[in-house]
């Protein structure tokens, strides 16, 4: 399979987080993470049994089997209603019509638990893809709203209701945004996807009697087989071979067109060690980004917006000032679209270029970003220059931000700045020991670190630290430095 751009996919996995790196003609773009700790129930689908109905406060509690009932409002109650078994409609927004104690029923959380409160649930229920959202029990076909072209919400309607009527596809579907300028055959693998995915929770449902989990949001790892374009995939690659077996088994009954770009990496160097990832990671939590021709960029991220500031550093150029401007604006164009991808950044932006006292420049200029930005899966605008000589853009929010997973305040500055948190150090010492084990025949490894690293990691991961020490066939001991700042940390052999 021959690629103009070269893109793959890039999987490490460890057992208590897993990251996967877009990396395009050998540069890192996208980078996304997802903790055990931190994984939700938002999507989750359950077989629930009601265990009260509340007609004065409109709503009811359902068993789905965690340590507290889940809460379901009358608006909630979808219509017709997934009753399992039944076909009652919904005539009034008396709860207690629909229904009775005892009853089992068909709930995904829409909200997760928080404090004294149990999950919040719906009975109406969603499956989303990259492109679509699939309604099981509706026939309704609707696209999103912030797809501003009127020809273009047209043109996707037709598409799904064409495929929906040629391939004998049940139930509703929702075009999502990222949807705009697909074609046919995109959408219609994105329709398959998500009937393969109902059937397969129908099956489930029906072997199973509440309380139970019915369907679980799918893992990081395959929800990149899912969402990612699959057409511009040359492989996907994957440290873990539990991992591979079940990205393989996916692959295969949902996208078979990738199962033959799925790879299991077994080399002693890490994954991300090995295109450079790790550095990259490093170098997007820095708020200054150095470009080829010496200029640089200083990126600020805050509560209300982020800020690019646009310098030349150390590039003079070779012909005169105006031309300087031009180049190093044209490089930071470019690099400014891959920092947004890379460190997820979204919300309002504030894109601060050098003055260029030429028209023709700034539209060059402005015409660069905008092809740039054209590569992001995620919806941007940018504005034309303001009369101070600003770019206003707007990048949609999807998730957390590179910066914000991988770190917290600092305690040090009072919070104006950063460093990376205990959890994210925890797992930088395991990969360190990981490759120092397989690197040196030592016997023993001794980790030397702060206080608060060191007394985190023998009181909260101690099971972990246990589970890598049978992996590795090593011994590991812990050793404070009180001289060490929170980021330092070492491993020797003994």
């Amino acid at each position: 399979m021959t690629l103009a751009n070269e893109e793959k996919v890039i999987v490490n996995v460890t057992p208590r987080e897993t990251r996967v790196a877009w990396v395009e003609n050998g540069v890192l773009q996208e980078v996304w993470i997802e903790r055990a700790s931190k994984r939700g129930l938002v999507g989750n689908l359950y077989r629930g049994r009601v265990v009260r109905v509340l007609p004065g406060m409109q709503a009811a509690f359902v068993d789905i089997g965690l340590d507290k009932a889940s809460f379901l409002h009358v608006s909630d109650v979808c219509a017709p209603p997934l009753l399992l078994g039944e076909g009652a409609t919904l005539a009034s927004d008396d709860i207690s019509r629909f229904l009775r104690e005892g009853q089992e029923i068909l709930v995904q959380v829409i909200k997760d638990p928080l404090g004294s409160k149990g999950a919040r649930v719906s009975m109406n229920i969603t499956l989303p893809s990259h492109l679509l959202v699939h309604l099981p029990k509706e026939q309704t076909i609707g696209v999103s709203q912030r797809i501003e072209s009127q020809q273009e919400r047209e043109r996707l309607r037709e598409l799904i209701e064409q495929s929906a009527a040629l391939t004998d596809m049940r139930g509703g579907f929702i075009v999502r945004t990222v949807a705009e300028g697909v074609d046919a055959q995109e959408l219609i693998d994105n329709m398959r996807f998500l009937q393969k995915l109902w059937q397969h929770i129908e099956h489930n449902m029906s072997n199973l009697s509440a309380p139970a989990l019915v369907h679980e949001d799918l893992p990081l790892f395959l929800r990149v087989i899912r969402d990612v374009p699959h057409e511009r995939i040359e492989s996907l690659r994957v440290d873990s071979r539990e991992t591979y077996l079940r990205m393989q088994q996916f692959a295969q009954e949902y996208v078979p067109e990738l199962l033959a770009r799925i790879d299991h990496y077994q080399g002693e160097r890490p994954i991300f060690d090995l295109y450079a990832i790790e550095d990259e990671i490093q170098k997007a939590l820095e708020r200054k980004v150095p470009l080829k021709s010496g200029g640089y960029l200083i990126i600020d991220q805050t509560e209300a917006m982020t800020t690019i500031d646009v310098n030349t550093g150390a590039f003079v150029g070779n012909r005169n000032l105006e031309e300087t401007i031009f180049k190093t604006n044209l490089e930071a164009a470019q690099a400014i679209a891959r920092q947004l991808r890379l460190r997820n950044l979204g919300g309002i932006i504030i894109i601060d270029f050098i003055d260029m006292a030429l028209e023709s420049h700034q539209q060059q200029v402005l015409q660069a970003l905008d092809r740039a930005l054209a590569k992001d899966r995620t919806k941007t605008t940018a504005s034309q220059l303001t009369s101070l000589g600003l770019v206003e853009m707007t990048r949609k929010r999807t998730r957390e931000s590179l910066v914000r997973i991988l770190c917290e305040p600092c305690p040090v500055c009072n919070g104006r700045s950063v460093v990376k948190s205990i959890e994210t150090l925890v797992y930088e010492v395991f990969r360190e020991v990981t490759r120092m084990a397989r690197q040196f025949d030592a016997t023993k490894l001794l980790v030397i670190a702060s206080e608060a690293l060191v007394e985190h990691m023998l009181e909260e991961e101690s099971s972990s630290i246990a589970e890598l020490e049978v992996f590795l066939g090593k011994t590991l001991s812990f050793q404070v430095d009180v001289h060490y700042f929170q980021e330092q940390f070492d491993v020797v052999m003994l």
